[in-house]
């Protein structure tokens, strides 16, 4: 059987294991929270090394890329310097192939329940094919990055803005802290209302659902929410603040959405390459695979309504 794990900086409660059947092999596939303990995760990557298929980074990137440009995080990459064996990916590749058409898609499925074509994505640095994504589908869009990330009032408004800002800030908020990048732990469990206007004027409120939740405001009547990494609680969450539909750009097994680091660990455990695949390769898989956003409404007078689930 092949054998994915996932060690994520993220709380321990989202951890998840699901056993798959996919293209005719049997995968264990695991996410493993530390907490926000760094050194935990340091270790866990060395004692997996060489004993599973395929490793994901979760919590954090290794790298951000915008405009084809990465943009290292080195304390990220440190978690993984010791691997001698096992690849480690989080996840960047499949967000890329994923997000570069998800408005696309959701716009054909739905368009006509997003009467108002604006939206917020919370950190655009990290979605920068999400944020091309709106920006190509018509969208008024606000990148909230320095507002999420440094607490600056400055809403950053297109998607050249966007590019210029990070070409500017990245090579030096790449060295920052992983807990002052992202975050961790149990500060993924805390919810501080900010920014309410912002959420307010975006009729789609997009990104990374641990910063999305992060400012969350009590009410999200009618809204939109784009993201990935999901469970049933924070699904009940939204629902209960009125949002009408929870767009997560991967499938849903079991109940959750699992991390683009966990899918692009899974399509390197299935290829049996044992390496990073490249963009081509993980997109002929995506499209093997048929994965396609899974929409979900939130509130209507049926309950719960899963609208498409790809994969």
């Amino acid at each position: 059987m092949k054998r994915v794990v996932s060690v994520s900086l993220g709380s321990s409660t989202r951890d998840h294991h699901v056993t798959l059947r996919l293209l005719g092999q049997d995968i264990s596939i695991e996410r493993v929270g530390t907490n926000g303990d760094v050194a935990r995760a340091i270790q866990l990557y060395r004692e997996l090394d060489g004993k599973v298929d395929a490793l994901g980074v979760g919590g954090i990137d290794l790298y951000v890329t915008v405009k084809g440009r990465p943009y290292p995080l080195r304390p990220a990459l440190k978690l993984v310097a010791d691997l001698r064996q096992t690849p480690a990916v989080d996840g960047a590749i499949v967000r890329s192939v994923l997000e570069r058409r998800i408005m696309q898609v959701v716009e054909a499925e739905m368009g006509e329940q997003i009467p108002v074509k604006r939206a917020i994505i919370t950190s655009a640095v990290d979605r920068y094919d999400m944020a091309v994504s709106f920006d190509e589908a018509g969208y008024e869009t606000i990148y909230c990055d320095l507002m999420w990330a440094l607490g600056a009032p400055l809403p950053l408004r297109g998607i050249r803005t966007l590019e210029h800002v990070a070409a500017l800030l990245m090579p030096v908020l790449g060295h920052l802290p992983l807990d002052m990048i992202y975050p961790t732990g149990e500060k993924q469990h805390t919810i501080v209302p900010r920014w309410g206007k912002y959420y307010d004027w975006g009729t789609v409120i997009a990104g990374d659902f641990n910063y999305i939740k992060r400012h969350l405001p009590d009410r999200l009547d009618g809204k939109v929410i784009v993201t990935n990494t999901t469970t049933q609680d924070d699904a009940t969450l939204l629902r209960a603040r009125g949002a009408a539909y929870l767009v997560t750009t991967t499938p849903r097994f079991e109940g959750r959405t699992f991390g683009t680091n966990v899918i692009e660990a899974t399509l390197i455990a299935l290829s049996g390459e044992g390496r990073v695949l490249t963009r081509d390769e993980v997109a002929a898989l995506v499209d093997e695979f048929d994965f396609r956003p899974t929409i979900t409404r939130l509130n209507s007078s049926t309950g719960d309504d899963t609208m498409k689930n790809g994969g």
